[in-house]
């Protein structure tokens, strides 16, 4: 059980420098959709799709290389290990730093281009731009802060980079229109009309500097050597993580920009960007967990029993998430009216449901990807996203004119279904690893079917009684077939 425990440990510390921001983040929600027309929230929604997958571009893949030859060099105990550990970390923050830069400059250069490309105002692509580059230098001491299990430290930057992000969005947006209302003052001169928009990259550029600057003596602490072997054997690991993260983003965000491509109004845009945070729960989840479980993957592959406690892992995976669905669903009424006070963007709820349910499937997906990352083929899971995304661009071309944003949220769930069963399948015949299938296929499909009757028949959702009922006996099946993990948990045997 201390394997498990230690798992459990790392994932909450991680989780709460996932949901603690993001819990920040969800107060922007309702502060965006009040102080900001719906045709502009859909803006904000838009340009931060491109982020996300530019993103995926500028770290391509080095991250998740970094964790594999960090672990993989030397003994653990020697002082062989330490020094291979330091060249593996140099080389990583080498190939970065000199990527980031080249896409900072060059960026900034052609910024009208894209700017008349993405039909996107030029403003707002120069700050993009530097929220890009930063994130991007960040991301190899973030990824060491892990691989060294210094989860406290991660959460106090994760936590006071959004924490920044947020109280710089409270003052542009409500308190300095506020005080900026002498001619005299310093704040009259910083205050701008109608530029709502522009204060929440502003905001978002300033966090991100300032996170940058926190990390930035692991610039000064390393050896500035570049081990050019080294950093090919990195690179052909991480491309296809690159390949896949493209495909991700692709399934994650890009149906905003589809979205818009097919001309779909931005009120439209503005109430399913809006509702889809709702289903932001799961995904909560799922980063948390992922966080905690790639080094943890990595650094028990040697041992014997590393199938047996991934099929465990799993089982449990399904099991908090199939849980926590049922749970966002039944009070799903209650959490729109915190979440999106506005009624007016209530029409997209429908499409929550889905999303959710999209998002515990891409866990899974997390889950049953270890195989081809402990093989060492991360190309088979670049495969498996381009299939994914491919879904998502035909089914989106399809149901679009047809479905508006519900059609996106098909497309969603169709796509991260699909990949789930193609990692199971090729999984089990590359790397072996004994799910307990019919476990994990009872507890979510009473989910799903609980769920279901919960949000669709109205005289369930209505009253929250079937709900209560539904959330206590899937409590109860769960402890009565996990009864004595459950009670080693909580005796900490």
């Amino acid at each position: 059980m201390s394997l498990y425990k230690s798992l459990f440990k790392q994932t909450l510390i991680y989780g709460l420098a996932t949901v603690l921001p993001r819990m920040i983040s969800f107060l922007l929600n309702p502060l965006y959709t009040d102080v900001l027309p719906k045709q502009e929230f859909a803006d904000v929604s838009i340009v931060f799709a491109y982020l996300v997958f530019f993103n995926v571009v500028l770290s391509y893949g080095m991250e998740t290389a970094f964790f594999r030859f960090y672990n993989l060099e030397g003994t653990s105990d020697s002082e062989l290990a330490k020094q291979n550990k330091k060249k593996v970390t140099s080389t990583a923050t080498i190939s970065i730093f000199w990527t980031t830069i080249v896409f900072l400059f060059s960026s900034l250069l052609f910024r009208n281009t894209l700017a008349s490309w993405s039909n996107i105002k030029v403003h707002y692509i120069t700050y993009t731009i530097w929220i890009l580059a930063f994130d991007a230098l960040a991301t190899i001491p973030f990824s060491k802060l892990r691989a060294e299990k210094k989860p406290m430290a991660y959460a106090v930057i994760k936590i006071g980079n959004v924490v920044i992000n947020f109280t710089l969005n409270l003052f542009f947006l409500i308190v300095l229109p506020k005080i900026a209302t002498n001619p005299d003052s310093f704040f009259h001169t910083i205050y701008f009309e109608n530029f709502q928009v522009g204060y929440i990259f502003i905001s978002n550029v300033i966090a991100s500097l300032l996170t940058f600057l926190v990390l930035s003596p692991n610039y000064f602490k390393i050896k500035w050597s570049f081990d050019f072997t080294l950093w090919k054997k990195m690179l052909h690991y991480g491309l296809p993580i690159l390949i896949a993260g493209i495909g991700f983003a692709i399934n994650e965000h890009f149906d905003k920009i589809l979205l818009d491509k097919f001309h779909i109004s931005k009120d439209d845009i503005g109430a399913y960007s809006a509702c889809y945070k709702i289903g932001m729960f799961m995904v909560l989840f799922r980063t948390a967990y992922t966080l905690g479980i790639e080094p943890f993957f990595f650094s028990h592959a040697d041992q014997e029993n590393a199938p047996q406690t991934y099929a465990t892992v799993t089982k449990y995976f399904v099991i908090t998430g199939s849980f926590i669905l049922l749970f966002v669903i039944v009070f799903i009424d209650i959490l729109k009216m915190l979440l999106v006070p506005n009624p007016s963007y209530w029409e997209a709820i429908k499409v929550v449901p889905l999303i959710i349910l999209a998002n515990f499937f891409l866990g899974i997906y997390t889950n049953l990807s270890v195989w081809y990352k402990l093989i060492d083929k991360t190309k088979i899971g670049a495969y498996i996203s381009i299939t994914g995304a491919v879904i998502t661009l035909v089914l989106n071309y399809l149901l679009i004119p047809k479905f508006s944003y519900y059609g996106s949220a098909i497309a969603t769930i169709a796509a991260y279904g699909s990949m789930m069963f193609i990692s199971f399948y090729l999984g089990q015949k590359k790397y072996p690893i004994p799910y307990e299938i019919n476990k994990i296929g009872a507890y979510l499909g009473i989910s799903i079917t609980l769920s279901a009757l919960s949000f669709y028949i109205p005289k369930f959702r209505e009253s929250y009684i079937f709900g209560i009922l539904a959330l206590l006996i899937f409590a109860y099946y769960i402890y009565r077939n996990e009864k004595q993990v459950v009670l080693k948990i909580l005796k900490r045997k």
